[in-house]
């Protein structure tokens, strides 16, 4: 990972932006692509060579959203089955018995916040494909996840200043930070289904 890293503070702008949205599609491909740490740095090499933060989102975004949709339509076309044998090393069948779980209690609000998650992210397409759930909803969705995760990332690249070691921290806080939110908000909504499916046994 490092050379291709050091590859990229090389690259001219216009070669940069396409990196961006290279290893931003890759995440949702050939996981675990550390996407985090690739969109950070290009976009802390494109603030520091006077690149535009909008061109730098929209790359990484766009990007995300192909990579998304390829996967989707794989999981699709060939099913559940087909993904865990393509991922074993995510323990794909835990997370798809969970991301099933998750949309037949929420639908489409499963699969926005299961974007946040670690090693989750990267088979809710796939794993949505599979399930035949609705294309357009499922990628507006999951880009809207995308949207959020990378926006800030990007905000953070052109805010931070000249130090790669604090934007890294700022980058690793807010991971950090949006994955217990995210699972926070699934437990509690998990907490009150469940409470709600007693009380109306005990009737």
């Amino acid at each position: 990972m490092q050379p291709f890293l050091d590859w990229l503070t090389h690259l001219p702008l216009g070669a940069l932006y396409s990196a961006l949205a290279l290893a931003a599609a890759l995440e949702n491909i050939v996981p675990p692509i550390p996407a985090d740490t690739v969109v950070a740095l290009g976009s802390f090499l494109a603030a520091r060579g006077q690149g535009n933060p909008w061109l730098s989102f929209a790359a990484t975004l766009g990007g995300n959203i192909v990579g998304a949709t390829i996967m989707f339509a794989v999981g699709r076309r060939y099913g559940a089955g087909f993904v865990r044998r393509r991922i074993p090393g995510l323990d794909a069948a835990k997370h798809e018995r969970r991301l099933r779980a998750l949309h037949g209690k929420y639908g489409l609000a499963a699969l926005f916040f299961s974007r946040f998650l670690p090693g989750v992210r990267a088979v809710v397409p796939p794993f949505a494909g599979a399930l035949r759930l609705s294309p357009v909803r499922s990628i507006a969705a999951m880009g809207l996840a995308s949207a959020l995760w990378y926006g800030a990332i990007t905000w953070l690249a052109y805010r931070v200043g000249n130090s790669w070691e604090a934007l890294m921290e700022s980058v690793r806080s807010l991971n950090l930070a949006l994955a217990i939110g995210a699972a926070t908000l699934v437990a509690l909504a998990v907490g009150i289904w469940l409470v709600a499916r007693r009380r109306a046994s005990a009737r």
